[in-house]
């Protein structure tokens, strides 16, 4: 009988939680009133001369898996580093029905105020951006500056028949951003990476689709028709905090279009870097600078692209 597969993904998995161990990062979970269950990796000795970040996920990862590489650069920078799971994603849930970005936002700053944090800096990823997003829109006394990193929040919902996406419909974006067979997941990581691994085993990929991509996944489904059906860029609200987008230049998910269009709805009060060779992923394929951009905009400096100049 053939020996299965080692569990790669399991031990990824405790390697990222021992990134966050060492950085001075413990897990916590916060249960609001109306049953919602927000974990959130907090700093054991919060620090009231450092900067309090919030840092947000997108779709297809989780808290320490989006961002257990970040931590490093981003504590010696200075910031003390919040750190949540989304619902429906690792260890957070809700009883509600609603499964809004709106509804995201209220509940990671329900744990947020619970962890004593009045004004923060905040960001995004992808799916996390839309979160962000609502966030500065919805209490903008709290989040003083917003990162968003290749978040699509100025699509609609025609974009996906008028040809922007890869994807035409959103069940065929579901199959695609929730892979439950390796070919979806081979191409999802296609589609995320410039130079995506030349070789992906089959019974890696049945691995991380078992421990990552199972738990909740009608729950993704909804949150990701809720995000798109009916959506209208044009009713999007502006929010009045210093943003700075940062965008892949060869992203096939959310495709470079709808950074230029977020910039044209935010006006002066956005910059926009786009990073080249790098995907949807630049947050992991060019992590140096995407950290470098962050730590520059919330220390006040002039951002840079990938070649140095200011932008």
């Amino acid at each position: 009988m053939a020996l299965p597969c080692l569990s790669v993904t399991l031990s990824r998995d405790w390697c990222h939680r021992r990134a966050f161990l060492a950085a001075g990062l413990r897990p916590s979970v916060t249960i609001l009133a109306d049953g919602a269950v927000i974990h959130c990796w907090a700093p054991a000795r919060p620090d009231p001369s450092r900067l309090p970040l919030v840092l947000l996920h997108g779709f297809g990862a989780t808290a320490i898996w989006q961002w257990s590489g970040h931590l490093r650069p981003l504590r010696r920078a200075g910031f003390d580093l919040y750190v949540p799971d989304l619902l429906f994603f690792g260890a957070s849930e809700s009883p509600r029905p609603d499964r809004s970005e709106a509804y995201q936002a209220r509940c990671v700053m329900a744990a947020m105020e619970e962890h004593g944090l009045r004004r923060f800096g905040l960001v995004g990823v992808s799916y996390g951006g839309f979160v962000a997003y609502q966030m500065a829109a919805m209490f903008p006394s709290a989040v003083e500056r917003v990162v968003l990193c290749c978040a699509g929040v100025c699509l609609e919902e025609r974009d996906l028949a008028e040809g922007l996406f890869v994807v035409s419909n959103l069940i065929d974006a579901a199959e695609i951003l929730l892979p439950q067979r390796p070919e979806k997941l081979r191409q999802l990581v296609r589609l995320s990476f410039v130079r995506p691994p030349r070789i992906m085993p089959s019974c890696f990929l049945r691995d991380y689709i078992q421990v990552m991509c199972t738990d909740y996944a009608r729950e993704k489904v909804e949150l990701l028709h809720a995000l798109i059906n009916e959506r209208k860029h044009l009713i999007l609200p502006e929010i009045t905090q210093p943003t700075l987008i940062v965008w892949g230049e060869q992203d096939q998910i959310f495709p470079l279009e709808l950074g230029h269009r977020l910039k044209r709805h935010l006006g002066d009060n956005a910059q926009l870097v786009v990073i080249s060779n790098a995907g949807h992923a630049v947050n992991l394929e060019k992590s140096r600078e995407f950290c470098e951009n962050i730590i520059k905009f919330f220390h006040g400096s002039a951002y840079t692209d990938q070649n140095g100049l200011k932008v």
